[in-house]
């Protein structure tokens, strides 16, 4: 029996509140996370992820109040990441009733965080988000970002992801800062790319705007696919993108 493909909406959080911009700009409300997390839990959601984006970028530390609310409200898995920096943060972050912790800036700072992590919690826990766009100066074209997509981190993508998945990442939240926010579709390229050198779970994001979007997005290897505003402003719902990914072929939970 295959796995069945996951629907997880994302809650960009700044300063408490759900945010929504273009390349993680001119950022918009969007609601109260606590409302929505238990929204998208009725709806149907596969897993919910909680990104303090502003977290790194200002050395703030996650909001661990909300994301406490936010668990006790689920009954799907929840991942929290921003502003994670050590083994210490996953296990306080885990104790307030998150499922995964995603990290980003301080893994590239430290990429033996990954190692400590998945060594002490198990590979289970770590999600890995990289957030990528196109270089010319790189090998695979592709580079990592940091701060929110703000700043080079003189990486690429490719080899990045590689190294991770040898340290023990548990999956990968592929987020292509290209297309972040367009509703132009998913970065299929990237994604193709990506799954043909690892073999880690891979979360799509990035670009969602209609429905057909996510089937691409699966058939390019996607085995979980994130999106935000398509859902905040209920564009169309969670059900509607499972029918079609069922219709497509595609085993998901209904």
């Amino acid at each position: 029996m295959s796995v069945a493909l996951r629907i997880i909406p994302c809650l960009d959080v700044d300063q408490g509140r759900v945010v929504k911009g273009t390349n993680f700009a001119n950022l918009k409300d969007a609601g109260d996370p606590v409302e929505l997390a238990s929204r998208y839990d009725q709806e149907g959601a596969d897993e919910l992820t909680f990104l303090d984006i502003t977290a790194s970028s200002s050395s703030r530390e996650t909001i661990y109040d909300v994301v406490r609310s936010c668990a006790d409200k689920l009954f799907i898995p929840l991942t929290v990441g921003g502003g994670v920096r050590s083994v210490e943060d996953v296990d306080r972050l885990l104790r307030c009733g998150c499922d995964k912790v995603s990290v980003n800036t301080a893994a590239i700072l430290k990429p033996t965080l990954i190692n400590e992590i998945s060594q002490r919690f198990g590979n289970q826990v770590l999600v890995l988000s990289v957030d990528t766009r196109r270089a010319s100066g790189t090998k695979s074209g592709f580079e990592i970002t940091t701060h929110g997509g703000r700043e080079s981190a003189n990486l690429d993508a490719f080899e990045w992801v590689k190294q991770a998945q040898d340290r023990g990442v548990g999956e990968i939240l592929l987020n292509s800062m290209d297309v972040d926010g367009t509703r132009q579709g998913f970065d299929l390229e990237l994604i193709e790319k990506v799954r043909k050198i690892v073999s880690l779970p891979l979360i799509a994001s990035g670009g969602a705007g209609e429905v057909e979007h996510f089937i691409s997005a699966a058939r390019a290897g996607a085995d979980a696919i994130l999106a935000a505003s398509v859902f905040h402003y209920r564009e169309f719902t969670i059900q509607d993108v499972k029918h079609a990914l069922h219709g497509a072929g595609f085993e998901v939970r209904l």
